[in-house]
């Protein structure tokens, strides 16, 4: 029998999960679907799939085995703790909330039904864990064949900024990637961060000052810099360079096509991040699907992952506050 799933959220990442879900993830079937706007549940949800407008309805209907939760981040928290009265097994796409004091009640209470029954109800949707470019590039550099990691730089840039993004939204909904990925890849957790911007581009509005330019320095010693700029216009690119003693080992570019015409070349670079990530969410749904199939804990991120970086997302936005200034992570 199929895992039967529920959607919460029909946005682009609802709607990207749905479809994977029912077209690519072999064992699961969407069969309900929550979302306040019922026309674009209804557009987003299998022909076959029940549709509401109340999460609730939705994790406590005897329709579904497991949930996804792709909704806004400030309700993923309270969703979370819903689907664990419920006892329901819930892959919440990140962040696991923005704030640390929700995600210390996530984890209390992750840790109280662990200590119950023996497992985790909950897996985070850190998807590029399951990217096969960082999954190949953290093998490198735990082989050390190029001698210690010294310097990685991150760039992350997105065509359009979301609506009502601001300059700590961009900390906790899109750096939070970067936050999670940099300590999974070096095997060592931040210690001190640090955050700047400078000239803002024109299509920055409200709170948001953008591009900024952050870094973060793991216990190891070794420095990461980020550049996350929100309105670059031109479409989503993302990279990561990983200096060492006796070379360097990036990511490859990840344009859609190369196009030669008419005495020129080009590249068609994506316009979201969908298409460069489309390969680490199948895999990482797959293994979340086959995982609960097989009664096994599913191996993505967990609740333990969703605070650590909450926690490094907090002293960047202490940075923020303090005009730049470098600031230590809290400790568990």
């Amino acid at each position: 029998m199929p895992i039967r799933v529920g959607v919460i959220g029909a946005g682009i990442m609802g709607e990207d999960h749905i479809r994977n879900l029912s077209t690519t993830i072999g064992g699961a079937e969407v069969t309900f679907v929550a979302d306040l706007d019922t026309a674009r549940a209804t557009a987003a949800a299998p022909p076959s799939a029940r549709i509401t407008t109340d999460p609730s309805e939705l994790i406590n209907s005897s329709e579904v085995d497991a949930v996804v939760v792709a909704s806004h981040d400030s309700t993923h928290a309270g969703l979370v703790l819903e689907c664990f009265d419920a006892m329901t097994p819930v892959l919440c796409e990140k962040p696991l909330a923005p704030t640390v004091l929700e995600c210390m009640e996530v984890v209390e209470a992750d840790a109280d039904i662990v200590a119950a029954t023996g497992a985790s109800l909950l897996s985070l949707g850190f998807m590029r864990r399951f990217d096969p470019g960082y999954v190949a590039l953290r093998q490198s550099v735990q082989e050390r064949a190029q001698g210690e990691p010294l310097v990685v730089h991150c760039i992350s840039r997105n065509a359009n900024a979301g609506p009502g993004a601001t300059a700590e939204s961009a900390i906790t909904n899109s750096a939070i990637h970067e936050l999670d990925i940099i300590p999974w890849l070096l095997g060592s957790p931040v210690a001190e961060v640090s955050w700047q911007a400078g000239r803002s581009s024109r299509q920055a509005d409200g709170e948001l000052r953008d591009p900024s330019f952050m870094t973060l320095r793991t216990v190891d010693g070794t420095l990461t810099t980020l550049e996350l700029f929100l309105n670059a216009r031109y479409g989503y690119t993302t990279g990561c360079e990983v200096v060492s003693e006796r070379g360097t080992t990036r990511l490859n570019d990840a344009a859609l096509l190369s196009i030669q015409q008419e005495g020129s070349s080009r590249r068609a670079i994506p316009a979201d991040w969908r298409p460069r990530f489309a390969d680490a969410y199948r895999l990482q749904l797959q293994a979340w699907i086959s995982a609960l199939a097989e009664g096994d804990q599913p191996p993505l991120a967990g609740a333990q992952d969703g605070l650590k970086a909450s926690l490094v997302a907090q002293a960047m936005i202490a940075s923020l506050r303090s005009d730049g200034a470098s600031t230590k992570v809290s400790c568990l």
